[in-house]
């Protein structure tokens, strides 16, 4: 379908690659541009979030923001797969970690999203839908990683609606082997399926729930890099 520009989403059907890397904050979209990308254009400022279409070792790539939040990853994503025929999102963001052996700066790759969201409640189901991510995606990523020596982690992540939480039952998640929280995950994964197209999400952790550990600002800049260098090894 192809009904471009959309209301969210200024690009021109053609100008968005089929593939894509999305983070929360638009301007770390911009940075992985200037990082990653070989002569990119900007594509997208509807809202100030920010696309940059370029090719990354020959092959055309768009990075884009997506916003904070399952609502706001799932209008665009699913823009993306439906109106911009885009077959493979690979989300990068932060994380706060629920384990004691995971780590700041460490890699979760969500392999499946737990949530408390009802953003499956649209599709009708019988039952209540695990969303999770492309095999090939997943594996692809932990090679990498392996590869390049960087510390990760694989399995589940829990997605929330609410950051700001004062629900206690939340450390439950930590009981049944949750890695990490995260936001956006489940929207992307459930748009993929239901569009039969690929998602992966790829964190880094910045934060630590158990022990109110965090990164500062530099660390951050300097480790994020890490997620992007596996997430466009995917490309």
């Amino acid at each position: 379908m192809n009904n471009t520009p959309t209301p969210h989403i200024g690009a021109k059907y053609g100008e968005i690659a089929k593939t894509m890397i999305m983070a929360g904050d638009p301007l770390r979209a911009r940075l992985m541009a200037e990082l990653f990308l070989e002569n990119p254009v900007q594509v997208n400022n509807v809202r100030g979030m920010l696309a940059f279409t370029g090719t990354y070792k020959g092959k055309p790539v768009t990075v884009m923001g997506h916003g904070m939040g399952i609502p706001s990853i799932g209008i665009y994503t699913y823009e993306l797969y439906n109106f911009y025929d885009v077959d493979t999102i690979i989300r990068v963001g932060s994380c706060g970690a629920r384990q004691t052996y995971v780590h700041l700066g460490d890699i979760v790759i969500a392999q499946g999203s737990c949530h408390d969201s009802n953003y499956g409640q649209q599709f009708d189901l019988p039952g209540h839908y695990a969303p999770i991510a492309d095999f090939e995606l997943c594996r692809k990523a932990v090679e990498t990683c392996e590869r390049l020596g960087y510390k990760y982690h694989v399995g589940n992540v829990f997605s929330a609606d609410v950051f700001y939480s004062e629900d206690p039952r939340k450390a439950n998640w930590t009981k049944m082997g949750v890695l990490a929280d995260e936001m956006e995950a489940p929207a992307l994964y459930m748009n993929a399926a239901r569009a039969g197209k690929k998602a992966l999400c790829i964190c880094t952790v910045s934060d630590h729930i158990l022990t109110g550990e965090a990164t500062t600002a530099e660390e951050r800049q300097n480790t994020f890099t890490k997620m992007m260098e596996v997430a466009f090894s995917l490309v």
